[in-house]
Order: C-alpha cells, then sequence, then structure tokens
C-alpha cells in the first residue's frame, strides 16, 4: 500500500463570479522513503496540490488517503493532531518567529505537544548541531543568513520526528551554493531516516534532486518522470497537451 494516495482530485475556487478550477482530477500515489518534487510554473496547481496532501485544504472532489485513512473525511481537530504528529513543513520564507532564538524557534512545536522542558531543548539542540547551526542556538532570526534561518526552520520541521515533509519552495530565497547544500541535505534526511519527502518547486535544477518529478500544467499532472544517477528517465505520461 502506498503511503500517500490521491485519487480524482479535484478542487475549485469561487473567485467574484467565476470558478476556478485549481485541480482538475489528480491522481497520484507516493511510497514510504520516497522524495517526491512537484514540478511547474506559478498557477498550476502545485501548491494546492500539496495543500491537499498535507490536509491544510480538502478537496471539491475525490479523496486523499495516508496510511489508508482518508484524511478529507477526519474533522479538523483531529487533522491538526495528525499533522502534528505525523508531518513537517518547510516554508520558502522559513516562517519564523523574530522574538525567539534559534533553538526556541525549534523547540516550539514540542512545547505545543507538552514535551518536557529538558526533553525540547536537547533535541532541539541536537538537529540544529546536526545542520551546523550549533554556535547559533542563541541567535535571532535577524542574526543570522537566509541559509541559516532556513536550516532553522527544517530543523523545526524535524524535531518531532515526522513521517512526512512537505516544502514549498523551499530554497527559493537562497542563493545557488546554499540551495545546494540545503538539497543535499534533504536529500540525506529521506535516505538516512526514511522520511518521506514532497517538495514543490518550478526550477528543474531543484527538481532533479528528488526521486521522481511529477509535472504539472492547467490542475493536471501532464508527465511524471524518475531521476537515476542525475539522469531522467521518463516512466509515465498521461494528459500531455
Amino acid at each position: 500500500m502506498a503511503l500517500i494516495e490521491a485519487k480524482g482530485v479535484v478542487k475549485k475556487y469561487k473567485v467574484g463570479n467565476e470558478i476556478i478550477t485549481a485541480l482538475d482530477g489528480i491522481d497520484l500515489m507516493i511510497e514510504e522513503g520516497e522524495f517526491v518534487a512537484i514540478l511547474g510554473t506559478s498557477g498550476c496547481g502545485k501548491s494546492t496540490l500539496l495543500n491537499m496532501l498535507s490536509g491544510l485544504e480538502r478537496p471539491t472532489k475525490g479523496e486523499i488517503k495516508i496510511h489508508g485513512v482518508t484524511i478529507n473525511k477526519v474533522n479538523e481537530k483531529n487533522m491538526a493532531k495528525f499533522r502534528a504528529q505525523e508531518m513537517g513543513f518547510i516554508f520558502q520564507q522559513y516562517n519564523l518567529i523574530p522574538a525567539l532564538t534559534a533553538l526556541e524557534n525549534v523547540m516550539l512545536p514540542l512545547t505545543i505537544q507538552g514535551r518536557p522542558k529538558k526533553e525540547r531543548v536537547q533535541r532541539s539542540k541536537a538537529i540544529l548541531e546536526k545542520l551546523g547551526l550549533g554556535s547559533r542556538l542563541k541567535n535571532k532570526p535577524s542574526e543570522m543568513s537566509g541559509g541559516q534561518q532556513q536550516r532553522v526552520s527544517i530543523a523545526r520541521s524535524l524535531v518531532c520526528n515526522p513521517k512526512i515533509i512537505f516544502a514549498d519552495e523551499p530554497t527559493g530565497n537562497l542563493d545557488s551554493k546554499t540551495t545546494i547544500e540545503i538539497l543535499e541535505f534533504m536529500q540525506q534526511i529521506v535516505r538516512q531516516e526514511k522520511k518521506t519527502l514532497i517538495m514543490v518547486s518550478h526550477d528543474l535544477e531543484v527538481a532533479m534532486y528528488a526521486d521522481r518529478i511529477i509535472h504539472m500544467l492547467d490542475g493536471k499532472i501532464i508527465k511524471v518522470e524518475t531521476v537515476e544517477r542525475n539522469e531522467i528517465k521518463e516512466t509515465e505520461e498521461e494528459n500531455e497537451q
């Protein structure tokens, strides 16, 4: 059984008197321990799909299953608990709290879960050190570079040991050198810790770090490709226009 399965997912929004179709019949399966990139230009539906797969939004039609559970039928209170326990999120804008130090930002999800302070500190410190930020524990976001802030964001996403990580343009604000460092670390996390990583990007070079690339256009999946040894091998193509 796939870890995540989307069947016939449609998402429509009403904008004024107009109905916008953001997703138009998405079928997708993602295996445990897989690094998947969802690739496409702005407005293709990739971020909407990410929100559907993580339960942040609900589809207009279709269903999404995680571990066989249809998450779009789970009430929001239980879905929030499920996200906190099973999912981590990495954003383009980092979304760090300016008044908190790197350590305090990473501890935040554990604080929300009510974990003991000693455990919060130990786990957060360990993961920041693993990301090369051991000397930055007491620095606030304004005292760190963009790359360092994104590492803090990644540490925060991993501190609760989630099974699934969702990353929305995680390297969009970073220079090329830092982008490579972040992507290589994300690859390492997937391989060594058997995490499932779903990343949205508009950049093919970034997407090439994934195991599979899901190409989207106008709310549809038009092509799925497998990445092997820095080469792309096409494995599936549907609805190509």
